[in-house]
């Protein structure tokens, strides 16, 4: 008999609160049937949108709270009004204790990082977490990280980044040697900033358990060059928004051209199979959710915006790190990359 997974909702974060994470938690249940929820935030907002999904209620358990953590409200602040008590903080802490196995919040990122950080710990040898998304390539899928947790990075932050993207990449796409790039304003081993080319040097003498190919452009990257593509949050996020932006932008210039005459009209109809099947592979709404790579546990942030559907893409990624074993296999990884690592740096100061 197979286990069931257990997943802690923080019901009441986002933009939209019961209203999505309800129904988006229904969605993910009929694609996995195994799955039970702790839904964790105002008990009749839940039960009001519960109601119209009995298999749901079947499955869950209410973990009541009346103190949930705006959007707009730095992490400090959220970590000391909200822990012990907060929705956010209540699913996370479930994850701790092991009553759940993955937390998924559209709530506020900072305050979502902040405390899980302080609940959960990260793994040895990681200074930072890392926000990892999956982007829609040419060829299919890949990885790329940081998009958002931290400000810049040094060389070592960038090399971790690099050895859990590739977890992440084993884990998702069964992959036995996922191809790594560092993200850079050129290919050239000259161009980047310092830390970027100091990063690259040591994966490139480095024996690692991943395929490290060298730097990659942002044009790159939804060309599939590489399983992981590995940069600071400052420039992912801005690659992650510029990329979002640009998807709506040729959806509009798309929807105006197929309007523009009758002609067009005609044509639109005549392939719309085609259009349609674009659309879907442009929808982010497929793959919603951020994985925080890093620490004791899995935690999944969604688009505070996103719709149901969205929403049960960030669950249905929760579920599957679950199965895959994503902790455990992370935390091999990290104890086999940092010794590899301190075996390098042993022979260059031998050299010396």
């Amino acid at each position: 008999m197979v286990t069931p997974v257990t997943i802690a909702l923080d019901v009441m974060g986002g933009d939209h609160g019961p209203s999505v994470a309800i129904p988006g938690a229904n969605y993910s249940l009929i694609r996995h049937p195994d799955t039970r929820f702790l839904l964790v935030g105002d008990e009749s907002a839940i039960n009001e949108q519960l109601s119209g999904f009995p298999n749901l209620a079947a499955c869950s358990e209410i973990i009541h709270t009346d103190i949930s953590i705006s959007m707009d409200e730095k992490p400090s602040q959220a970590l000391r009004k909200g822990r012990w008590k907060s929705g956010m903080w209540l699913a996370i802490q479930a994850v701790r204790d092991g009553k759940a196995d993955a937390v998924v919040s559209a709530g506020n990122t900072g305050a979502l990082m902040a405390m899980s950080k302080f609940c959960l710990r990260t793994l040895p040898e990681i200074e930072r977490p890392a926000i990892a998304a999956i982007w829609p390539t040419v060829e299919s899928e890949c990885i790329v990280l940081d998009v958002g947790a931290n400000v810049g990075a040094d060389a070592a932050q960038l090399e971790d980044f690099a050895m859990m993207g590739a977890a992440m990449a084993r884990a998702l796409f069964s992959l036995d040697r996922p191809s790594v790039g560092l993200l850079n304003i050129g290919v050239e081993e000259i161009k980047g900033l310092e830390q970027v080319r100091e990063a690259g040097a040591a994966l490139r003498r480095t024996d690692t358990s991943f395929d490290y190919r060298g730097f990659v452009e942002g044009a790159d990257i939804g060309q599939g060059v590489v399983d992981v593509v590995v940069t600071e949050g400052f420039s992912g996020n801005i690659a992650l928004k510029t990329a979002e932006g640009t998807a709506k932008q040729i959806g509009s210039y798309l929807k105006a051209a197929m309007n523009r005459s009758l002609l067009a009209r005609l044509g639109a109809f005549l392939a719309q199979g085609a259009f349609l099947a674009l659309k879907e592979k442009m929808d982010p709404r497929r793959s919603n959710g951020g994985l925080f790579l890093g620490l004791n546990g899995i935690v999944i942030k969604s688009h505070g915006g996103t719709d149901s559907t969205g929403y049960a893409s960030a669950i249905d990624l929760g579920y599957d790190m679950v199965r895959s074993g994503l902790v455990e296999r992370l935390s091999s990884d990290i104890k086999k990359f940092h010794a590899v690592l301190e075996q390098d740096v042993a022979v260059l100061e031998q050299e010396r």
